[in-house]
């Protein structure tokens, strides 16, 4: 299975929870996306948005070049 990448560097909120939704919705149930962003209220953002979605939100990193790295598994259907 293929890593599906989103990439919403230089993006503003709401933006990059945007881009994860759209796409989110085209990857089967139990698939698991990578969302790479800089914005840092981001943080909150994911974690309100898979509170809300009923992701889970496997992890997250910020990377020395100031990089947030999400990785978000969609619900099985």
């Amino acid at each position: 299975m293929s890593e599906t990448i989103v990439d919403a560097s230089g993006l503003l909120c709401p933006l990059p929870v945007l881009r994860a939704r759209k796409a989110l919705k085209a990857l089967p149930g139990g698939s698991s996306l990578t969302v790479l962003a800089t914005d840092p209220s981001s943080v909150k953002d994911f974690q309100a948005f898979c509170r809300q979605t009923g992701c889970l939100l496997v992890s997250t990193e910020t990377r020395q070049d100031g990089v947030f790295r999400y990785v978000i598994r969609k619900p099985e259907a």
